[in-house]
C-alpha cells in the first residue's frame, strides 16, 4: 500500500482577515513531493484556512493514491486534536469544514500529527504565497510557486540531508524510513497529554507591549499618528521611559527591541535598551495610524469639523479618517504582517515591541480573537506595559495588559 505523507497551513494576515491555504503530498519513503496545492480563499480565519489546506491535501492525496496510507502533519494543534477525534467541535465554523475532511478517506487510512511551525515550511510557503497571490487580486498558480524549488535547494545545500519530508533529500526520507522500521511501533495513547499545561509546544515568543511615553499631545487627547507632526517626548514622557527602563532591567527578561520610526517611540527606545546593553530595530510596520485631516485635533474638534466622517469611521473599521487617512482594517493587515515577521526572527525570545496605541490595541485583539469594535473598549495608558505570548501552534496568550506599576 502506498504511504503518503500530507503536510498542510493555513494563514489569516487579520484574523480574520486576507486567507489562504497550502497543502504538500509526499511520498513517504523517497521524501519526492507528488502534488503540491495552494489557494487564496478570500477573508476568513487561520482555524478555517489550516481546514481548508487540510481538505485540498487530503483531496490531493485520494487523487494520487484513493487506497494510500495517508500520514497528515500540521502545526495547528487544533486541527490535528480535533480530527483525532482527542477535541471536540465547538465553533459552527469547524464542523462542517471538518466533517468534510473526514469523508475524503476512510477513517483507518488517515493518523494526525502535530509538529513544531518550523517543520512545515514547505505548506506554509505555499499558504503565504496563495496570500500574496490574492493581495494582487489573483490566484496562486505552480508554474510561479517557490516552496518546491526552496525546499530542493535547501537539500542540495546540506551536507548530511536531515529534517522533515518534502524538505529533506529522497536519502534522508529513506534514513527515516529504515529507521522507523526498525524500531518498535509507538501506541497512541504514548502520545504526551494534551491541554493546559502541556509542554510539548516549547518556548513562547513573548512581546512585551510598550505604548511610548508622553509628548505635548497626549495629556491633550490629541490625534497624534503617523502624518502628523511626529512630536519627541515630553519632559514627562521622557521620566515615563526612564522608569520603564528601570523596571525592564530589574525583571532582566527582555532579549530584544524593536520600534515603530515616529521620533516618541525611537525616544522611548533608547531610553531602555540603553539600560539594558541592546541596540533597538525600527520596524515601519510598527507606526500609529494616519489620521488624515484630524492630525492634532481633539475628539470634540473633529466632531465639531467632520461629524459625519467621525461617524462612519466609529462604525466601520474600514472607514479611514478624513483626508486619506488609514482604516483601522489597513492597519491591522500592516500589524498582522510585521507581527509575523517579528514571530519568524525572535522565535522562542522575549521581545520589548516600542509602538503606539492602535498597534498595541490591534495586537491584543488579534490575539483575543476579539471583534474590531473592542479597539474602542480598550485603556491603554502612556508608557503602559502589556504582553502577549505565541506559541508554536499559532495560538496566542494575552498575559498582561496596560500595566503601570512601574509608574508610580
Amino acid at each position: 500500500m502506498p504511504k503518503f505523507v500530507v503536510e498542510a497551513d493555513g494563514g489569516s494576515r487579520g484574523n480574520p482577515g486576507p486567507a489562504g491555504y497550502g497543502a504538500v503530498v509526499i511520498d513517504a519513503v523517497t521524501g519526492e513531493t507528488l502534488a503540491e496545492a495552494a489557494e487564496y480563499i478570500g477573508i476568513a480565519t487561520n482555524n478555517v484556512a489550516e481546514y481548508k489546506g487540510l481538505i485540498a491535501g487530503l483531496k490531493a492525496a485520494r487523487t494520487l493514491d484513493p487506497a494510500a496510507d495517508v500520514h497528515v502533519r500540521m502545526d495547528s494543534k487544533l486541527v490535528v486534536e480535533q480530527m483525532s477525534g482527542r477535541w471536540k467541535i465547538k465553533h459552527p465554523d469547524m464542523k462542517p469544514l471538518a466533517a468534510e475532511a473526514a469523508r475524503i478517506l476512510p477513517a483507518g487510512q488517515v493518523r494526525y500529527e502535530w509538529i513544531p511551525r518550523e517543520k512545515n515550511k514547505h505548506a506554509d510557503r505555499l499558504a503565504n504565497e496563495a496570500m500574496d497571490a490574492g493581495k494582487k487580486g489573483k490566484q496562486w498558480e505552480p508554474s510561479r510557486s517557490t516552496a518546491e524549488l526552496g525546499a530542493r535547494a535547501r537539500s542540495a545545500a546540506a551536507p548530511a540531508p536531515q529534517g522533515p519530508p518534502g524538505d529533506a533529500a529522497a536519502g534522508a526520507a529513506k534514513a527515516r524510513a529504515a529507521l522507523a522500521a526498525a524500531s518498535p511501533a509507538v501506541p497512541e495513547q504514548a502520545a504526551p497529554p494534551v491541554g493546559w499545561g502541556s509542554a510539548d509546544l516549547g518556548t513562547p515568543a513573548t512581546f512585551v507591549l510598550l505604548r511610548h511615553g508622553e509628548t505635548v499631545l497626549t495629556p491633550e487627547k490629541r490625534f497624534s499618528g503617523s502624518g502628523g507632526s511626529d512630536p519627541a517626548l515630553s519632559a514627562v514622557g521622557r521620566r515615563q521611559a526612564d522608569a520603564v527602563a528601570t523596571a525592564l532591567a530589574a525583571r532582566g527578561t527582555i532579549e530584544a527591541v524593536v520600534a515603530s520610526p515616529l521620533l516618541r517611540c525611537r525616544e522611548t527606545a533608547d531610553a531602555v535598551a540603553t539600560r539594558l546593553g541592546l541596540e533597538v530595530s525600527v520596524e515601519d510596520g510598527l507606526r500609529e495610524t494616519d489620521f488624515g485631516a484630524w492630525e492634532g485635533m481633539t475628539f470634540a474638534e473633529v466632531r465639531e469639523r467632520y461629524a459625519d466622517d467621525l461617524s462612519a469611521w466609529l462604525a466601520s473599521p474600514d472607514v479611514a479618517p478624513t483626508g486619506g487617512g488609514e482604516s483601522f482594517a489597513s492597519v491591522t493587515t500592516r500589524v498582522a504582517a510585521t507581527r509575523d515577521a517579528l514571530l519568524g526572527r525572535y522565535a522562542g525570545r522575549t521581545v520589548l515591541v516600542v509602538t503606539h496605541v492602535t498597534p498595541v490595541k490591534t495586537l491584543v485583539r488579534l490575539a483575543l480573537g476579539a471583534p474590531p469594535e473592542s479597539l474602542f473598549r480598550m485603556e491603554l495608558s502612556a508608557a503602559s506595559l502589556s504582553a502577549v505570548a505565541y506559541y508554536a501552534d499559532g495560538n496566542a496568550s494575552l498575559r498582561l495588559l496596560n500595566d503601570t506599576s512601574h509608574l508610580r
